[in-house]
């Protein structure tokens, strides 16, 4: 039976999702299909990954044609890109989504970042000198947007990617639909318990993204050398111990905290042993042993080389950078 993350609001998701970034076209919708033939519930989308549509026919396909999930069983969660932050653009962003993914209504629609591009069609919209063109919209007249969205029916829940503390917190001050979900990076080298506590406080789950320290990430900017998070000692060690892969260790380790977790895979084995960590616990010394090896390290920052081989982080110029602050 799949376990769940919830809060004392009453919202509740699955523990265990697939996740669809760098999923390649004319695999994604197969991996959806044998991730809900796995027992999957949840499936993580955006409308920046690209693959919206067809991880919408294989949903369909699941539904309608193969019959082995009801619509009502199945949690979808999207987000809002950055160049759909203006209130007018929230609505129709959204409803293009459920087009895509050929549904009625999401179960959590999350703002993916804090901070606003120029309103187009492009996904990374550029000044004349290839900067990126970062625009002022006011993430709380956003929230407003998606707030309206809830009460049309688009959407069940709502709520924050990328956001940190203070953001959360000026959110809150205004919401009349409090957030109840906020996705943000967490791996063994990136634990973010600062940030973790405070969502509880305010009633608020986690999801943790690139929870392996995404080895392939397609940003590096080689400061702090290779990170194999499957190569980690300690880490292995356990693994061996209760006869379980270092992937499933890591997931579980997220389980004991309560946050839930998306692994991205295309590979069946693969999307089976990820939802397979529900039969082990890890002891309170292992636990402290993955709490070790806390680095503040996070590796989801995209970097870009311009011509003159300087290295940029493409998102930091903007005023609502989120990662300037502790958590």
């Amino acid at each position: 039976m799949t376990d769940y993350v919830s809060s004392p609001s009453g919202f509740r998701m699955p523990a265990v999702g697939l996740g669809t970034w760098q999923a390649k076209p004319n695999e994604i919708g197969e991996a959806v299909v044998n991730a809900i033939r796995a027992g999957y519930k949840l499936i993580d989308c955006a409308p920046v990954y690209g693959n919206e549509s067809e991880i919408g026919c294989a949903i369909k396909r699941c539904i309608e044609e193969l019959k082995i999930i009801k619509r009502e069983d199945l949690f979808v969660t999207s987000k809002l890109w950055s160049t759909k932050h203006n209130p007018q653009d929230v609505e129709p962003a959204l409803k293009e989504s459920l087009k895509n993914l050929k549904l009625d209504y999401l179960d959590l629609y999350l703002i993916h970042w804090p901070f606003a591009l120029k309103t187009c069609d492009e996904v990374f919209p550029t000044n004349p000198d290839g900067s990126l063109s970062f625009v002022y919209v006011d993430y709380k007249e956003t929230w407003k947007a998606m707030e309206c969205c809830v009460r049309k029916g688009l959407v069940r829940n709502i709520g924050l990617s990328n956001f940190n503390s203070q953001q959360i917190t000026e959110i809150l001050n205004v919401a009349t639909i409090e957030p109840v979900n906020l996705q943000i990076e967490i791996h063994p080298y990136l634990q973010q318990s600062k940030l973790v506590d405070f969502c509880r406080q305010h009633k608020m789950t986690v999801t943790s993204y690139s929870s392996f320290a995404s080895p392939q990430k397609p940003w590096d900017d080689n400061k702090n050398g290779p990170i194999n998070i499957f190569q980690e000692p300690i880490l292995q060690k356990i693994a061996a111990s209760h006869k379980k892969t270092v992937a499933q260790v890591v997931l579980r380790w997220l389980n004991e905290r309560k946050i839930a977790v998306v692994p991205k895979s295309v590979t069946p084995s693969r999307i089976l042993e990820n939802n397979q960590i529900f039969d082990f616990c890890l002891t309170d010394e292992e636990m402290k042993q993955v709490s070790s090896l806390n680095r503040d390290l996070r590796v989801i920052i995209p970097i870009v080389v311009d011509k003159d081989g300087k290295k940029i982080n493409w998102f930091a110029s903007s005023p609502q950078f989120p990662f300037n602050v502790e958590f």
